[in-house]
């Protein structure tokens, strides 16, 4: 690390100096250079700077750009954090015109033909390209060993397709220092589902990817009652021939994206041929062993996100952002951004610690506004994307910290008491968030969505019976703004609180259509906010380390990292605190948690909190040690989907399997990796210990999975 002066991060009770990974990852990934690499933001509060001045530009008066740059630049130094491509992009077109910023985006639905296949890799590849993480869904391509008229061939099926995808992310450089990251979500019911569950155990293969499955509730149902589950893929009409329609035995009717080449009958429902059937609770515990070894695939419960939706009448969503907290309509965007929590503890660790709720309504607030300006920047490299995200105008503003939160307010993540905190932190970002898409849409109009005519039609009903209560007739005509303030499930939800509010965005409209997510926050956590916890997660440990990229090194590169509650004890109460210690001197207090004490229950009773008041979903990674077990770990999604959630993900260490991104140095320590030498011989050696390899020195840990993964020196 070259010699800086090192910054500090302001609390009203201290100020606690960035740590050097901290600095280093803004220096890296977030400080804009000119082409020679020749720093421009002199300091963090430059970047801030730097990014006020780009949003508050995008007022329409000088009067009014001057004044909302002061207020902007106000909020950042509060804790409002937008997204990485905003922080490292917004202001930076005189050294970076080719960059976009919007994190991620969602994939136009892949049609099932060798032309769509590849022009949605081109699209991608744009995509990438611009800075922006990616999200499709791959259940829309037919089963492998199926039958291609045109070609007269039978299909290699979705996974070897993933594959081309694969390597395209891996090989486009993207914007801004920004690796590749995609998202690839598939149907529970696709005759391919169990090689998609099953894809990750190859090394090397998939690894651009997350994995999610689109989960049903009628699968759920399934699950439970113990029955059958059929494997189904859409009729082509060039195929209707070849199938009887009236035989329950060979054909169901579903929802499809893109139904305009299969049988579809009147109601909109599309022909699906049985491909065969597999016991629901056989699939089941297929996903849950693998969730358990690989992490993956997520959870994504596909029913309950459509029905949640804002846009519910316009949209059918199959794909999400690739971290799973923005479920996207295809050429969706993800609009994001974060408020550290941290910023706004008083006398922390102290029976007088509180959090200061006015303070932080009024920084949601002008972050409304500051991320509602974004659109108008977006920088979005396709047209479709650009329209998309001009028409609706959805972005996702989110918290970071809670963890570090509510450690520093004394209480213990997942307890009853965090939970009604968790609730409270969303449910006043909403209603302050509302507020100003109300006073927004008064001042510079409403997204075009909200004044655009809809035709009531049957399915509308279908999903809203309320509305023929209200005298609504299939071909009668409605406003926008009406189906989405009146007859949205979330915004009824928020209409239990704020009547008045919700009465007046159904009359006037809102600027926006959605208005939060919760993301995960990673490398944003950790170098604007000092390492406070990302997103909704307790810390992921006190002391532990991160693998990070460098360019030009052959394998990743471990960095030592402190969690920002720990740095904030030691600094305001014990200078000589550390988690494991033994001294009573050097001990932690007890609601010192981190992400391997909480049990997954607790965490999902977290994200449960929490989705009640966020109107898109929330990135959440439920982490246990390596050795829990198996039997307390395989009904933790069937508990997520009580609870009414729209996704979950777990992750447990398994050397075995892969190198995670955070890692504890009792892992490291417990876990020997082998290595075959030239001559046939093995050498053991521990996780931790270093490793003088091809010139360089690695940790054995990362030098084992770059060589096991195939990317050694491939950065």
């Amino acid at each position: 690390m070259s010699s800086v002066r090192l910054e500090a991060v302001r609390n009203d009770n201290v100020d606690i100096t960035l740590q050097p990974a901290s600095w280093d990852i803004w220096d890296k990934k977030y400080r804009l250079k000119t082409k020679k690499g020749e720093p421009v933001d002199a300091s963090i509060d430059d970047t801030y700077k730097r990014v006020a001045r780009a949003l508050a530009d995008a007022e329409p008066s000088i009067e009014k750009q001057k004044y909302w740059y002061e207020r902007f630049l106000w909020a950042l130094r509060r804790g409002a954090i937008p997204a990485g491509r905003i922080t490292s992009n917004a202001g930076a077109l005189e050294h970076k015109p080719a960059t976009s910023t919007i994190n991620c985006t969602v994939s136009g639905t892949i049609p099932d033909s060798m032309d769509g296949i590849l022009d949605k890799v081109h699209e991608a590849g744009l995509t990438l390209k611009a800075g922006c993480g990616i999200g499709y869904e791959f259940s829309t391509l037919r089963p492998k060993g199926a039958f291609v008229a045109g070609a007269g061939a039978y299909t290699s099926g979705p996974m070897s397709f993933m594959d081309i995808y694969d390597k395209m992310c891996f090989t486009v450089s993207s914007a801004g220092g920004r690796r590749g990251a995609q998202m690839g979500t598939f149907d529970v019911s696709h005759p391919d589902v169990k090689d998609f569950i099953k894809a990750k155990r190859e090394d090397g293969r998939l690894r651009q990817f997350n994995l999610s499955l689109l989960i049903t509730d009628e699968f759920m149902h399934a699950v439970e009652a113990d029955t059958d589950w059929p494997l189904v893929f859409p009729v082509n009409r060039k195929e209707q021939d070849e199938v009887d329609f009236t035989d329950a035995s060979q054909v169901i009717w579903r929802e499809w994206p893109g139904a305009e080449n299969y049988v579809t009958r009147d109601d909109g429902l599309v022909a699906c041929k049985i491909y065969g059937h597999v016991r629901a609770r056989h699939l089941w515990d297929m996903i849950m062993v693998s969730t358990y070894d690989y992490a993956e695939p997520g959870f994504i419960l596909i029913d309950r996100v459509n029905e949640m939706n804002n846009n519910w009448w316009c949209e059918n969503i199959r794909a999400t952002n690739p971290c799973g907290e923005q479920p996207l309509p295809p050429y969706g965007a993800c609009l994001l951004g974060s408020i550290n929590l941290t910023t706004f503890v008083r006398d922390a660790f102290t029976d007088k610690a509180r959090f200061d709720w006015d303070e932080y309504r009024e920084v949601v607030r002008v972050f409304t506004r500051m991320l509602d300006n974004v659109v108008e920047v977006n920088g979005l490299p396709l047209q479709k994307q650009r329209e998309e995200i001009l028409h609706k105008r959805r972005h996702g503003m989110g918290f970071l910290g809670l963890g570090s939160t509510v450690t520093m307010l004394r209480m213990k993540y997942g307890e009853q008491e965090s939970c009604i905190f968790t609730e409270a932190v969303a449910r006043e970002m909403a209603l302050a968030g509302w507020e100003m898409g109300l006073a927004l849409a008064e001042e510079k109009g409403p997204a075009p969505i909200m004044d655009e005519d809809f035709t009531v039609t049957a399915a509308m009903l279908r999903l809203r019976p309320e509305m023929a209560t209200d005298g609504y007739q299939v071909g009668d005509t409605i406003k926008g703004r009406v189906l989405h303030a009146k007859y949205s499930r979330y915004m009824q939800r928020v209409a239990s609180v704020a009547p008045e509010l919700v009465e007046k965005l159904a009359e006037k409209g809102a600027r926006f259509t959605h208005h939060s997510s919760i993301a995960p926050t990673g490398t944003i956590s950790l170098s604007l906010a000092n390492n406070a916890s990302n997103g909704i997660e307790p810390s992921f440990a006190h002391h532990y380390s991160r693998n990070v990229i460098r360019e030009g090194k052959k394998s990743k590169e471990k960095v030592e990292v402190y969690s920002y509650e720990l740095l904030a004890y030691r600094d305001l109460v014990n200078a000589d605190a550390m988690p494991y210690a033994q001294d009573d001197k050097a001990k932690l207090p007890d609601y010192f948690v981190a992400a391997d004490d909480i049990t997954p229950k607790a965490h999902v009773d977290i994200q449960a909190a929490a989705q009640i008041w966020v109107d898109s979903s929330i990135s959440k990674t439920a982490n246990v040690p390596t050795d829990y077990a198996y039997d307390d770990f395989k009904d933790i999604y069937r508990y997520a989907h009580s609870k009414g959630l729209k996704g979950c993900t777990t992750f447990r260490f398994n050397p075995a399997a892969f190198q995670g991104v955070l890692v504890k140095e009792s892992d490291l320590e417990n876990t020997t990796y082998r290595f075959e030498l030239e001559d046939g011989s093995v050498v053991e050696v521990k996780g931790n210990e270093q490793i003088e390899y091809d010139g360089e020195l690695h940790t054995a840990a990362n030098l084992f999975d770059a060589l096991k993964e195939g990317y050694y020196g491939k950065f």
